[in-house]
């Protein structure tokens, strides 16, 4: 498996497909990882196929493709057939299973109290994804709070909207960032 730390290092802008018009955009684009924010049981291997064609590393957001429940069951299916190289997920028991069939996976959160945050982290430590996402990606505070706290890869996701959000956020300790504006995907 490849270091997803390095990889994100290397290439911190993430390329967030959040609908099919924009899927040509991302494949033509300098970005190396995608996450698939969207989609169905009907068109996810197609779009996993189009991008690992174009040399994309690809994760799905498990939770946000339509069809499927996002449990155990999801995920095998997700791996049977569209085998993209790691899923997204917000919830604990998914990261440990997705870890069991192989997947590279990010954890998201969202940190908008001092409790979200609090469980937030317990999470993290417990189930050990590759990665985290934490959504708002603006939110350089907890960004670095939330680098200092856990051993993985940070990913600021979520409002990134220009240079300067996308600079915040990495000097705050996040080592990518994944927005769906494209204008940030060649950056």
């Amino acid at each position: 498996m490849i270091n997803l730390n390095e990889i994100l290092l290397e290439n911190p802008i993430i390329a967030a497909v959040t609908a099919d018009s924009n899927l040509q955009q991302v494949i033509d684009s300098d970005a190396l990882v995608v996450f698939i924010l969207h989609g169905s049981i009907l068109n996810i291997k197609d779009m996993c196929d189009r991008l690992k064609e174009a040399h994309k590393l690809v994760f799905v957001h498990i939770d946000m493709v339509e069809g499927l429940k996002a449990d155990s069951a999801a995920l095998e299916f997700i791996k049977k057939h569209a085998e993209p190289y790691g899923i997204i997920t917000t919830k604990p028991t998914n990261i440990r299973h997705a870890k069991q069939l192989g997947f590279c996976t990010v954890q998201r959160i969202f940190a908008i109290d001092s409790l979200s945050l609090k469980s937030g982290i317990k999470n993290i430590k417990d189930v050990r994804p590759d990665a985290v996402e934490v959504m708002p990606g603006v939110a350089s505070k907890i960004i670095s709070k939330i680098q200092k706290e856990v051993q993985v890869p940070v990913i600021a996701g979520g409002l990134i909207e220009n240079k300067k959000d996308v600079m915040d956020a990495l000097g705050s300790g996040a080592v990518a960032i994944s927005t769906s504006d494209s204008d940030l995907w060649n950056m």
